[in-house]
């Protein structure tokens, strides 16, 4: 009897583990930005929950004009690693213009 309560137990927490979505690492879409001199650049399905450093933005040249093509909220930052004052939450879909200026970003 003992031993049947046993296997019944550790075959539901088996099951209850497998049943339980995992959540995504990643987010669906584009983020695009411009660069240097106009240039296009972007980050296809970024991974959520990660500071991501804008690769081409420099200390002398941040990104700028920034596209949130995603399905999850971007957070953009002027500075490095996601840190400083100076920040804007973009939603889904929003599309911002020239003189917004960024170094890094994180997706929620």
């Amino acid at each position: 009897m003992r031993l049947r309560n046993a296997v019944l137990a550790a075959a539901s927490a088996v099951a209850l583990v497998l049943a339980v979505p995992l959540s995504a690492n990643a987010t669906e879409g584009d983020f695009r930005y411009k660069y240097g001199f106009g240039l296009r650049s972007g980050l296809f399905n970024p991974p959520s929950g990660l500071c991501i450093d804008i690769p081409e933005a420099t200390a002398e040249e941040p990104a700028f004009a920034p596209e949130n093509l995603t399905g999850s909220t971007a957070t953009v930052y002027l500075d490095f690693d996601c840190k400083g004052d100076v920040f804007y939450v973009m939603n889904p879909g929003k599309r911002l213009g020239d003189r917004l200026k960024l170094r890094s970003v994180v997706f929620s």
